[in-house]
């Protein structure tokens, strides 16, 4: 059980979830691991004079790809501990 999960974990380093805030104005990629592993700016939302709006729509981006990530490796920690400690890793 134990090399499946390290097996599960590498293999959550190699998923990535994808996600859009701001009607596709932002979009994060992040993997299973919560390594963020970019950041797309749509050039129209980049207004100088409201930088304000542009944080909180990627910060909104960055806090929804964590908690799919989360998702992520719950569900497939899941699959071998058989839903046992879920919420853990």
């Amino acid at each position: 059980m134990q090399k499946k999960m390290e097996e599960t974990q590498a293999a959550l380093a190699e998923k990535t979830t994808e996600v859009t805030s701001g009607g596709g104005a932002v979009k994060v990629i992040i993997t299973g691991k919560k390594v963020l592993q970019s950041i797309k700016l749509d050039p129209e939302v980049v207004d100088p004079d409201d930088v304000e709006t542009l944080e909180d729509t990627i910060l909104s981006a960055v806090n929804e790809a964590i908690r799919q990530a989360d998702e992520m490796a719950n569900n497939e920690m899941g699959k071998i501990t058989g839903g046992v400690g879920n919420g853990m890793f």
